[in-house]
């Protein structure tokens, strides 16, 4: 078994790809123009720009988007040449390119250093030059893969984008063709740049590419599937940046600059199919690896920059700053294709400085009531709070079983494990004295909270919400049944109003509504023993569950499986609090 791209695409046909898309962007980016000369001269441009001011022209193959078209804006590339899918642009649309923007200020080409770009954009220069228009060319090769560069030498790569924002808000600035031809081999020499990948990536029109193996990855892959440096078994993600980072610093082009103090922007790059959960993760891992190098990181920029179609991976790329790249490198620009980030000068870190929790007037408040009621003699009802919340825990520890087998009937088998997960965080709350038992309101709460991180999903959050819309109801010194009555019926209403289930459709309501109008039932009755009205609710909340067995799911994951998958079985989620009630009732009762 292999690891690779998927064959299937988004498109209408391989031979349109490249010119379907750039009308697609267009039309999502109407200030923006393109030359009327399709299929062969693909050029995409600014229309506002000023002819006084040097403009910036890069391109190549497509396939890399946002390079390049998605850098056009002022503050960045003037336009943008492509070619079809990894093939470079004809000299004719290069030319053309560079007669619709350039002006007085002249035009810079930024190009990346492969041979099918040098020559085309080259030729391309020396025709606009004949033709006594201004033109520079700055290459681009920073790729850290390569230990000893061949004649065609080093792959220009991500660290391509840099290069455009830099040079892009220089001449934006005003700055003379010769000074943002210069900034612009500056910053390309002070480059470098490492990628990974996990896939290889596969084409428009051409069966999935196999390249790697489902437990492997390379090091250096290029960016139209040339071979990297290495194929090595995929380590843990802090591990695998850190060997990026090692070799990026002693890259032999740029180590000078790279040394402990040395101030740098990082730039990472999603080579086109990584999940932003997952660039995210790399990204802090990134900044960490620099700080155990010794770089100062004040810039970081994570995105997709120059990928490669469908490829999974990323590049690192090291741009060691000076105080204009770094002012260049904050600049605005209206190129749709570069993330707006923070212009804050401050070094990056890996280790962030949370902000602690707030606290509101409830907190307060309930701080201040528990502390009364500690003075005024309240462990009887302590006490009784937490023999309630440990045989309710208990009862659905013991339950496990039986509730993941329901739920495997038309869920994903885990009520159970999620009911028993916050059922240990309350047991454990009432061994460490963490979870308080008094008063009433600050106990709802206090269950709430605890079970706020140890159960996950829906189950979790509806138990949370009814618990803290019930307390206010029994924010009184002694509440009665009067009292648990109001609020078991605030919080079912809460679980109805945020779950969007309602009687009948076979969820944990079936056994709450029951219970609650048993609650009712029993104030209105003047019942005054909460033993009784208990016993009451779970009467009521056993037949609501036993009820469900013939209902049909009309919320929850159950809803979207066959009908008879669920027939004949209980609701797990009204058996659920069935249990928990009945051992409510049984201490109120003296019976546990």
């Amino acid at each position: 078994m292999s690891a690779g791209s998927s064959s299937k695409k988004l498109i209408n046909e391989p031979g349109s790809v490249v010119t379907d898309a750039i009308d697609g962007f267009l039309a999502t980016h109407p200030h923006l123009r393109r030359l009327d000369g399709f299929p062969d001269i693909k050029v995409v441009f600014d229309p506002a720009h000023d002819k006084s001011k040097v403009a910036l022209i890069s391109g190549g193959g497509s396939g890399h988007e946002p390079a390049h078209v998605g850098y056009v804006g002022g503050g960045m590339l003037t336009a943008a040449v492509a070619g079809e899918v990894f093939a470079s642009p004809p000299a004719s649309a290069v030319l053309a390119a560079i007669r619709a923007v350039t002006g007085p200020g002249g035009c810079l080409l930024v190009v990346k250093n492969y041979t099918g770009d040098r020559l085309h954009f080259g030729l391309a220069a020396e025709q606009a030059k004949a033709e006594g228009l201004a033109v520079e060319v700055v290459m681009v090769g920073e790729d850290a893969a390569i230990d000893t560069p061949r004649m065609a030498g080093r792959r220009g790569l991500a660290g391509t984008a840099l290069v455009h924002k830099i040079a892009g808000a220089a001449a934006a600035a005003g700055m003379p063709l010769p000074a943002v031809a210069e900034l612009a081999r500056s910053v390309a020499s002070r480059c470098a740049t490492l990628g990974v990948a996990l896939s290889g990536c596969t084409l428009p029109g051409h069966p999935p590419n196999t390249r790697l193996g489902p437990a492997d990855v390379e090091l250096g892959l290029g960016i139209h599937g040339e071979p990297g440096a290495a194929v090595l078994p995929l380590p843990p993600v802090r591990q695998l940046v850190e060997t990026m980072m090692t070799r990026l610093v002693a890259y032999k082009a740029t180590a000078s600059l790279f040394g402990p103090g040395a101030r740098v922007a990082l730039l990472v790059n999603n080579l086109g199919a990584t999940p932003p959960l997952e660039l995210s993760i790399v990204a802090g891992e990134a900044v960490a690896a620099a700080e155990r190098q010794g770089l100062a990181v004040v810039s970081v920029l994570a995105g997709p920059f120059v990928t490669s179609l469908d490829m999974a991976g990323v590049s690192l790329t090291l741009l060691a700053t000076t105080p204009d790249m770094e002012r260049l490198l904050a600049a605005d620009t209206a190129a749709p294709g570069w993330p707006r980030s923070s212009s804050s000068s401050r070094i990056h870190s890996s280790r962030p400085q949370p902000v602690p929790l707030p606290t509101g007037p409830a907190d307060v408040a309930e701080a201040a009531t528990a502390q009364q009621a500690a003075g005024a003699g309240s462990s009887q009802h302590a006490a009784l709070t937490a023999g309630c919340v440990r045989a309710a825990a208990e009862a659905l520890q013991q339950a496990v079983p039986l509730l993941n087998e329901m739920d495997a009937k038309g869920g994903d088998g885990d009520c159970g494990d999620t009911l028993a997960a916050g059922a240990a965080a309350l047991l454990a709350g009432l061994q460490a004295g963490s979870l308080p038992t008094a008063p009433a309101a600050a106990a709802l709460r206090g269950i709430a909270s605890a079970i706020n991180s140890a159960m996950g999903g829906t189950s979790g959050g509806l138990y949370q919400v009814a618990l803290i819309a019930a307390a206010p109801a029994v924010q009184v010194p002694e509440p009665g049944v009067k009292e648990w009555a109001a609020a078991f019926a605030a919080g079912v209403a809460a679980v109805e109003k945020y779950g969007g289930a309602a009687a009948g459709c076979r969820t944990m309501l079936d056994a709450l509504l029951p219970a609650s109008e048993a609650l009712s039932r029993a104030a209105a009755a003047g019942e005054t023993s909460g033993a009784a009205a208990a016993a009451a609710a779970a009467a009521a909340a056993a037949a609501g569950a036993e009820a469900t067995k013939g209902m049909t799911a009309l919320a929850g994951r159950a809803s979207y499986v066959p009908a008879e998958a669920v027939a004949g079985h209980a609701d797990p989620g009204a058996v659920a609090v069935l249990l928990w009630l009945q051992a409510v009732a049984d201490v109120l009762a003296g019976r546990s």
